[in-house]
């Protein structure tokens, strides 16, 4: 049933939301947290140009560095999740512009460190780690930067790229502002023609309705504003591209692509494998909607009828409910890990779990070490927010095996390997409940719960790429970017993947792009893809049994940053830097859509 009542933050139990004290006891606390890091900022001036010392005057620096962005980390996401659960909360977006200010700052003035280390030489750190063991640890961090030197410039300039980083999120936080606070949606109307509210945490509550007139017009009441906004909107992306742009030329990268794959080492190939295997198994999914319209029993189906439920009634999976199932699901990881989600979720409070006005849209998880993961949602009592807190608690439970695990230097992974943890978790989930004893339709709801990640991730998520892609290579090429012509070209891209299954909106479909924050953190989107090709294939191994496979994926979550992400996902027991995985993904898709076409029809 759709929401009624989205509650004011006020409304919500304390109970079920993040233990925002356990981070800082009270903001004056995190504000005198920032002064002191403020402060601070003139004890590392003491450290430029004396890297060169020796390894002691080295390691000094470092393990300094590391200790003043952890406590700027710490300050920045106490203010980012305040701000995030209740967008209208004026204190927090201003402790977030401080935190963001004061992190500016201090990426500025840590920007000398990297030069001042490729000055020093690969020889000259060889010997200083063979006097010092303690400077051992850094062994990966050196091969990488030397692997990047070539991008990486004079420090006067790495200091004003630091001090730009601030600046630099202007147009993701315009946009979060737009549609997260200033956007007030026209209320959707039930077949009956009763008024539904239209928020951020609504929206997917009402397009997974039973009733096709509360998901018509919750998908053109949402679209709409959007559209409304549609040149604001793309002024905003195309000012993000044109920085990656000057970031790309002034780090001496021939693409924006290359630029944002080469910090994680992996090569362009990776990109352009799953998007061709993408174009190729189009027909998956014009087979997906010939069954979901048969099953709902519509001549034509639109995109607003693709989370339709196919079960007159949607099973209730409370969130306590959910928490027991996913943690049974991951019981072939061990005790200790099924243990400590089950502290997270039910006694440390690491979930703001429900709707409320104001809060951000989607869901994430975000954290640093020295702290424990949180996760922001908004949990309706249903498989698919079951399959969403599961998914944000892959991510909380990779960076907890990571932070547990690693120095401060390698604490954090990176965005391509982030997508395989939370992508393995539903497939464990989804697995375990296949296997139980389950009336037909929590069967199929769960079976609608994987089409649904499925389509975000292997059909929106591969389109946004190439219409991400498309949009970075027309302002490198000097060309302008215009709503309209965006909006056309996202339209045809959806109209290829549907085919003459699905109906096209092509005002509504074409404004997506506008629609997923995703797109300012540049060339994300493809990563979901080969995230959950990897995760599905390690998802059977772990299923299967085998000889150390569970130990194997628990060895590529306790590796955090310590390791390329492609090496470390081969040693886990799959090769994304092959068509290979994203083609079995596509089979496991395919067997999918047949078993529901058994249950359905």
């Amino acid at each position: 049933m759709a929401l009624t009542h989205v509650p004011a933050r006020n409304e919500v139990d304390p109970q079920h939301t993040w233990n925002d004290t356990s981070v800082f006891a009270t903001a004056d606390e995190w504000a005198a947290e920032l002064e002191g890091l403020s402060a601070e900022l003139e004890r590392v001036a003491g450290w430029q140009g004396h890297l060169a010392d020796g390894p002691r005057a080295l390691l000094d620096a470092l393990h300094g560095r590391e200790k003043l962005v952890q406590r700027a980390e710490k300050a920045l996401i106490y203010a980012y999740l305040a701000e995030a659960v209740d967008t209208t909360d004026q204190a927090a977006t201003q402790r977030v512009g401080r935190s963001m200010g004061v992190f500016g700052r201090l990426l500025g003035a840590l920007a000398f460190i990297e030069p001042e280390i490729l000055a020093i030489g690969r020889d000259q750190l060889a010997a200083w780690a063979s006097a010092e063991p303690r400077l051992r640890v850094y062994d990966h961090y050196f091969d990488d930067l030397f692997r990047r030197q070539a991008h990486v410039r004079s420090p006067e300039i790495e200091e004003a790229m630091g001090l730009a980083a601030d600046a630099f999120q202007g147009a993701n936080g315009t946009y979060a502002k737009l549609t997260d606070s200033d956007f007030q949606f026209a209320p959707a109307r039930d077949g009956d023609g009763r008024e539904l509210p239209v928020t951020q945490g609504s929206i997917d509550d009402l397009l997974a309705s039973p009733d096709r007139e509360t998901r018509r017009t919750a998908w053109e009441s949402y679209h709409d504003k959007y559209l409304a906004f549609r040149n604001t909107l793309a002024a905003n992306l195309a000012t993000s591209i044109k920085q990656n742009v000057l970031q790309m030329r002034i780090r001496r990268y021939p693409t924006t692509l290359d630029m944002a794959l080469f910090d994680q080492n992996i090569p362009t190939a990776v990109f352009h494998n799953l998007i061709d295997t993408f174009r190729a198994n189009r027909h998956v999914w014009q087979r997906y909607f010939d069954v979901r319209r048969r099953a709902l029993g519509v001549d034509k189906l639109h995109t607003y009828d693709i989370w339709a439920p196919l079960t007159t009634e949607r099973p209730q999976v409370p969130y306590e409910q959910a928490v027991e199932w996913i943690a049974a699901s991951l019981a072939p990881l061990g005790e200790e890990y099924v243990a400590t989600l089950r502290r997270g979720c039910f006694e440390e409070r690491w979930v703001d779990v429900y709707p409320n006005q104001g809060k951000a849209a989607g869901a994430f998880s975000s954290g640093c070490q020295g702290m424990h993961p949180f996760i922001v949602m908004s949990y309706t009592d249903d498989a698919l927010s079951m399959g969403t807190l599961t998914h944000e608690l892959g991510h909380s439970m990779h960076s907890w095996q990571a932070w547990a695990t690693q120095p401060r230097v390698y604490a954090d992974y990176s965005l391509f390997a982030a997508e395989v943890a939370s992508n393995f978790h539903q497939a464990m989930l989804r697995a375990y409940l296949l296997d139980q004893d389950i009336r037909r339709d929590l069967k199929i709801a769960v079976i609608e719960e994987a089409m649904s990640n499925f389509h975000r991730y292997f059909l929106i998520m591969p389109t946004l790429a190439t219409f991400e892609l498309e949009m970075h290579q027309r302002v490198e090429r000097g060309e302008g970017l215009a709503a309209d012509a965006m909006n056309d070209y996202l339209a045809d891209l959806f109209a290829e993947s549907y085919g003459d299954a699905a109906v096209v909106d092509r005002a509504r479909d074409g404004i997506r792009w506008a629609t997923f924050g995703h797109l300012y953190a540049d060339y994300y989107v493809f990563q979901y893809a080969t995230g959950i090709s990897g995760a599905n294939a390690l998802a059977r191994r772990v299923l299967s049994g085998g000889p150390g496979a569970a130990e194997a994926y628990l060895g590529f979550l306790k590796a955090g940053g310590s390791r390329y992400p492609l090496d470390a996902l081969k040693s886990a027991g799959v090769d994304l830097s092959t068509p290979a995985p994203v083609e079995t993904a596509f089979g496991v898709l395919g067997d999918l859509v047949e078993r529901l076409d058994e249950l359905v029809n």
